[in-house]
């Protein structure tokens, strides 16, 4: 028996095929080859066709069934997981109304900002736990403003993965976690958040069907097994946004366990089973995977939205004049020593950030010295930069009494970089956990958990394989402590200035 998983995301869709019973990874593929375009009309504007996302599935599935040579018969569930926090529409024949506004598009920031003002702060973060801020039910809330001929015709808005498992099943759902991660999920009442459809006059009939993140959901139709070259009738039995996904596939499930990663945007992600608040909502609290009744499970987020965005950044700089490789970028980092002589890199260019309570200041490099500082050290202060703005969203997290002892993470993107993940671990204090695994495995292991095949937890993950322990080098703390300070002085500077 095999199980497929799918990760949308906004740089690729990434695909992995295990096997139950060894849970052994059997094939794995990506597209497109080269990174995903996001349309940015104006400055603050990030989206993507939905299309893209679905003719990039057909792809790597086509490469997964090339590569695996098994018969489609065995594969018997299938698992998504996604980019948050995007906005799709479609009408009432399933077409998509307009770009799906994806998750590091800030234009609905002052929306957000108003109705937190207006609902009243103490009263959102009661129900909603969370400001409404640049999320989903904002971004909609925009289109109705904005586009109301294109709102006219919304016969349902839903989340990325959402309509991912729609062009599969022609079935529209959702879960109590998606809901979560739209600002639409009110805890105190363990229902939709109503008060926040009504403040913004968003009919609740748009919303999917709710369905419990494991389970049996839908199923494949006949024209979507055609096109993805799968047996119809393949069970559609998980979906989940892509950093409790990553949460997941680390098995960081229960209180105190801590995820992180540094794809597009970085995070750390940590599961507690109370459903705490930041006042400022600058992390942000969501119904984890595993969240019961029973057994409540919350995950606080923590995203920078620039991470590994600027390294790619850089990458297609450095490229000017012939390519280079993200191994090779690595390397010369490495060159330079800790602290890159004082260069400092912000590497908050990609829209508003939740931890600047929605703001939107810019990537910049300061202290910058054409005789000391070669491509070395701006590759090097890049990496300590994202490090810097990581460690600054998690002390917001320890203030709410997020206190990692050890941190999860797949051995892939920033973390491929030593100088990253040693600088990670140095600066944080905290061990630093390397698995070989990603977000799609997540997936395909959770359609096993949703289909039934894994009884338990324990089950999916026992041979989850750790590569590597990070451990802070206290002979650098120092070193990147006073870094970091330096750096954080000159942001405080650049925060009183907006």
């Amino acid at each position: 028996m095999y199980l497929l998983g799918f990760d949308i995301g906004s740089s690729s869709v990434k695909a992995s095929l295990i096997e139950g019973a060894s849970g052994k990874l059997i094939a794995d593929a990506f597209s497109p080859e080269t990174e995903m375009k996001i349309i940015a009309k104006h400055p603050d504007w990030a989206e993507q066709n939905p299309e893209l996302w679905w003719e990039n599935v057909k792809l790597a599935t086509a490469k997964i069934i090339s590569k695996a040579a098994i018969n489609i018969d065995e594969i018997k569930a299938i698992g998504i997981t996604y980019q948050m926090h995007g906005l799709v529409l479609v009408d009432k024949n399933y077409s998509v109304l307009r770009d799906a506004i994806i998750w590091c598009d800030s234009r609905a920031s002052e929306i957000g900002r108003k109705a937190f003002a207006s609902i009243g702060e103490e009263k959102c973060l009661e129900h909603f736990l969370n400001s409404p801020g640049n999320f989903t039910a904002s971004k909609l809330r925009w289109v109705r403003e904005n586009e109301p001929e294109v709102y006219e015709r919304i016969y349902k808005f839903m989340l990325p993965g959402d309509y991912i498992a729609m062009k599969m099943s022609g079935t529209i759902q959702t879960t109590i976690s998606g809901l979560s991660e739209m600002i639409l999920w009110d805890y105190k009442k363990n229902d939709v958040a109503d008060i926040l459809l009504q403040h913004y006059d968003i009919s609740k009939d748009l919303i999917p069907e709710i369905v419990p993140t494991f389970s049996i959901q839908s199923e494949l139709n006949v024209s979507a097994a055609k096109e993805l070259g799968l047996k119809s009738g393949t069970k559609i039995t998980y979906r989940s946004g892509d950093q409790p996904n990553n949460a997941f596939s680390l098995n960081v499930l229960n209180p105190g366990e801590v995820a992180t990663n540094a794809g597009t945007s970085g995070v750390i992600y940590g599961v507690t089973e109370e459903a705490k608040t930041d006042s400022k909502s600058r992390v942000n609290p969501f119904v984890h995977v595993n969240n019961s009744n029973e057994n409540p499970r919350y995950g606080i987020l923590l995203c920078i939205n620039g991470t590994g965005i600027l390294n790619n950044w850089l990458k297609e700089f450095l490229s000017i004049t012939g390519d280079i490789s993200y191994q090779k970028m690595n390397e010369l980092a490495a060159q330079s020593p800790p602290g890159a002589q004082g260069l400092k890199f912000y590497p908050f260019g990609n829209g508003a950030e939740r931890i600047f309570e929605d703001k939107n200041i810019g990537a910049s490099l300061k202290d910058f010295h054409f005789n000391i500082h070669n491509p070395s050290y701006i590759l090097r202060a890049a990496q300590e930069g994202i490090v810097f703005a990581l460690n600054y969203g998690l002390d917001i997290m320890r203030a709410m009494e997020v206190k990692p002892k050890v941190i999860r993470a797949g051995e892939t993107n920033m973390f491929l970089s030593p100088v990253f993940r040693q600088t990670f671990a140095t600066l944080t204090g905290v061990v630093v956990e390397l698995y070989d695994t990603d977000g799609s495995e997540g997936a395909a292991r959770g359609a096993a958990v949703g289909f039934g095949f894994y009884s338990n937890f324990n089950e999916a993950f026992q041979n989850l394989k750790q590569t590597k322990a990070i451990e802070p080098d206290e002979n650098l703390s120092q070193v990147y402590q006073d870094a970091y300070n330096n750096w954080l002085n000159h942001l405080n500077k650049i925060l009183d200035a907006d």
